[in-house]
Protein backbone atom coordinates (compact mmCIF):
# COMPACT_ATOMS: atom_id res chain seq x y z
CA UNK A 1 0.00 0.00 0.00
CA UNK A 2 1.37 3.34 -1.08
CA UNK A 3 2.15 6.18 1.91
CA UNK A 4 -1.18 7.83 0.65
CA UNK A 5 -3.50 5.65 0.94
CA UNK A 6 -2.38 4.44 4.38
CA UNK A 7 -2.14 7.93 5.18
CA UNK A 8 -5.97 8.79 4.74
CA UNK A 9 -6.58 5.01 6.43
CA UNK A 10 -5.13 6.89 9.31
CA UNK A 11 -7.66 10.15 8.55
CA UNK A 12 -10.53 8.21 8.57
CA UNK A 13 -9.73 6.50 11.41
CA UNK A 14 -9.86 9.81 13.40
CA UNK A 15 -12.86 10.60 11.87
CA UNK A 16 -14.30 7.76 13.90
CA UNK A 17 -13.81 9.17 17.05
CA UNK A 18 -16.65 10.88 18.85
CA UNK A 19 -16.72 14.44 18.07
CA UNK A 20 -16.96 15.33 21.92
CA UNK A 21 -13.97 13.55 22.52
CA UNK A 22 -12.21 15.06 19.65
CA UNK A 23 -12.71 18.91 21.07
CA UNK A 24 -11.12 17.43 23.91
CA UNK A 25 -7.43 16.60 21.74
CA UNK A 26 -5.57 19.16 22.68
CA UNK A 27 -1.89 20.20 21.39
CA UNK A 28 -1.33 16.81 19.26
CA UNK A 29 0.10 15.89 15.96
CA UNK A 30 -0.54 12.53 14.24
CA UNK A 31 2.12 11.30 12.12
CA UNK A 32 3.42 8.32 9.73
CA UNK A 33 6.45 6.23 9.59
CA UNK A 34 7.56 3.48 8.03
CA UNK A 35 9.11 2.01 11.40
CA UNK A 36 9.75 2.77 14.54
CA UNK A 37 13.31 4.09 15.19
CA UNK A 38 15.45 1.43 17.92
CA UNK A 39 14.90 4.61 20.46
CA UNK A 40 10.99 4.55 19.83
CA UNK A 41 11.54 0.58 20.45
CA UNK A 42 13.69 1.26 23.72
CA UNK A 43 11.37 3.98 24.91
CA UNK A 44 8.26 1.50 24.52
CA UNK A 45 9.98 -0.92 26.50
CA UNK A 46 9.88 -3.10 23.01
CA UNK A 47 13.03 -5.52 22.58
CA UNK A 48 11.09 -8.26 20.54
CA UNK A 49 7.58 -7.70 19.26
CA UNK A 50 6.07 -5.33 17.09
CA UNK A 51 5.23 -1.91 17.68
CA UNK A 52 2.21 -0.24 15.55
CA UNK A 53 1.87 2.81 17.11
CA UNK A 54 3.52 5.12 19.56
CA UNK A 55 2.20 8.48 21.72
CA UNK A 56 5.17 10.79 22.98
CA UNK A 57 3.61 13.08 25.30
CA UNK A 58 2.10 14.40 28.37
CA UNK A 59 -1.33 12.77 28.93
CA UNK A 60 -4.22 15.28 28.98
CA UNK A 61 -4.65 14.25 33.21
CA UNK A 62 -1.19 14.82 34.07
CA UNK A 63 -1.16 18.64 32.62
CA UNK A 64 -0.74 21.25 35.22
CA UNK A 65 -1.71 25.09 34.87
CA UNK A 66 2.40 25.07 34.24
CA UNK A 67 2.02 23.49 30.78
CA UNK A 68 2.33 26.14 28.64
CA UNK A 69 4.73 26.32 25.27
CA UNK A 70 5.66 22.97 24.65
CA UNK A 71 6.05 21.10 21.53
CA UNK A 72 2.75 19.22 20.48
CA UNK A 73 2.03 16.11 21.59
CA UNK A 74 3.04 13.05 18.98
CA UNK A 75 1.24 9.93 18.17
CA UNK A 76 3.10 8.03 15.38
CA UNK A 77 1.49 4.94 13.02
CA UNK A 78 3.74 2.66 11.42
CA UNK A 79 2.84 1.84 7.99
CA UNK A 80 5.66 -1.29 7.68
CA UNK A 81 4.96 -3.07 10.86
CA UNK A 82 0.98 -2.75 10.63
CA UNK A 83 1.13 -4.26 6.94
CA UNK A 84 3.47 -7.06 7.96
CA UNK A 85 0.82 -7.81 10.87
CA UNK A 86 -2.49 -7.64 8.10
CA UNK A 87 -3.06 -9.96 5.26
CA UNK A 88 -5.76 -7.52 3.45
CA UNK A 89 -6.53 -4.42 3.08
CA UNK A 90 -9.72 -4.58 5.44
CA UNK A 91 -7.22 -6.05 8.21
CA UNK A 92 -5.03 -2.78 7.57
CA UNK A 93 -8.09 -0.73 7.44
CA UNK A 94 -9.16 -2.30 11.34
CA UNK A 95 -6.01 -2.46 12.74
CA UNK A 96 -5.22 1.07 11.63
CA UNK A 97 -8.57 2.17 13.55
CA UNK A 98 -7.75 -0.01 16.67
CA UNK A 99 -4.45 1.73 16.98
CA UNK A 100 -5.44 5.21 16.37
CA UNK A 101 -8.03 4.81 19.20
CA UNK A 102 -5.23 2.75 21.39
CA UNK A 103 -2.92 5.53 21.12
CA UNK A 104 -5.39 8.54 21.11
CA UNK A 105 -6.53 6.75 24.76
CA UNK A 106 -2.80 7.18 26.21
CA UNK A 107 -3.34 11.13 25.16
CA UNK A 108 -6.16 10.78 27.54
CA UNK A 109 -3.95 8.91 30.23
CA UNK A 110 -5.08 5.81 30.03
CA UNK A 111 -2.35 3.12 30.59
CA UNK A 112 -2.08 -0.18 28.84
CA UNK A 113 -3.09 -1.97 31.58
CA UNK A 114 -6.21 -0.10 32.06
CA UNK A 115 -7.27 -0.39 28.28
CA UNK A 116 -6.51 -4.06 29.21
CA UNK A 117 -9.34 -3.90 31.97
CA UNK A 118 -11.71 -1.88 30.08
CA UNK A 119 -11.24 -4.96 27.40
CA UNK A 120 -10.25 -2.73 24.76
CA UNK A 121 -7.54 -5.39 23.78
Amino acid sequence: MDRVEFEQLVAEALETIPEALLEKVENLQVVVEDHPTPYQLRKAGIRRGTLLGLYEGVPRTVRTTNYALVPPDKITIFQEPIEMFCRTRQEIRECVARTVRHEIAHHFGLSDARLRELGAY
